[in-house]
């Protein structure tokens, strides 16, 4: 499958201002099913521009801006080749069958970050810890009881809310439902991160889609033998071809797709204009 994926993002300020460095999080973490065949990244003109892997091995634009200016364009062209993948294509270690996962002395050492809880609320019966289960069956029950139970909504702004809030309220968007499905796989024994990216979501109807006109967010779990599982809580599916991941990380600041500062003598209102398209093209 061929995707072209174009992603513009323009922040406009009521005045001149100075930028910090930014932080572009937006370029595939390329693996075996995904190769770049083109890419063309632009931002302001006179900006340094270096590529560079973070601690997550995330291919990040570090951007430095010389100049003061009333506006801050981000835009991306992509063009991919995606190998179609079976996401429940794996088998299981004999120490990754039950949750909690039975993580070897060395797996928990490089996974402790990931396998560290946010809070303490108290989680419903259906995602709380409760003795060994089934791990498969029980991962995809946590998705599918979010999916089912939390309502969806649209909300371009703010940072997550916590899954205590995201389960009083009964609705989040996309980074919430990631947000609380990472509390619970934690609480319950499970590696897991955040990943952002792209989702292709052309076979669906229109009404039915959540994510491909804007950046998505969902989760990995680190199984024994499998290695990271995306699950997608929103859509309430493991991740197959149709989702390229761009970041994770243990905390949402880590897969943040833009992230940086604007500094201003006076205060300074601002803007932001994101547009995303994510096409199939054979």
């Amino acid at each position: 499958m061929k995707l072209k994926i174009t992603k513009e993002s323009v922040y406009t300020y009521e005045g001149k201002v100075s930028f910090s460095p930014h932080h572009a999080r937006i370029f595939p973490r390329i693996d075996l099913l995904v190769k770049v065949a083109s890419m063309r990244f632009e931002t302001q003109a006179s900006a340094d521009v270096q590529f560079r892997q973070d601690l997550f091995n995330n291919h990040i634009a570090y951007c430095f801006y010389p100049e003061m200016s009333s506006v801050l364009p981000f835009r991306l062209e992509l063009e991919l080749e995606v190998i179609e993948k079976n996401p429940f294509h794996f088998l299981l270690e004999p120490h990754g069958l039950q949750i909690p996962l039975q993580y070897t002395e060395n797996e928990r050492i490089i996974l402790s970050p990931y396998l560290t809880p946010v809070g303490d609320c108290a989680l419903p019966p259906p995602l709380a810890p409760c003795g060994p289960r089934p791990t498969v069956e029980t991962i995809l029950n946590f998705n599918h009881w979010i999916h089912d139970n939390m309502e969806y909504e649209v909300r371009p702004d703010g940072l997550p809310h916590t899954a205590e809030e995201t389960l009083q309220r009964g609705s989040g968007s996309c980074r919430d439902f990631a947000a609380l499905l990472t509390e619970a796989l934690r609480r319950n024994g499970v590696a897991a991160r955040l990943v952002s990216g792209f989702v292709w979501e052309g076979d669906k109807a229109e009404s039915e889609r959540r994510a491909s006109s804007a950046m998505h967010l969902w989760v990995e779990a680190c199984l024994p033998g499998a290695g990271w599982v995306g699950i997608d809580p929103t859509n309430g599916v493991l991740t197959d071809h149709h989702f390229v991941a761009t970041a994770v990380g243990r905390r949402h600041e880590d897969v943040a797709p833009i992230s940086g500062a604007y500094y201003s003598n006076a205060t300074v209102a601002s803007s932001l204009a994101t547009t995303i398209s994510v096409e199939k093209v054979g």
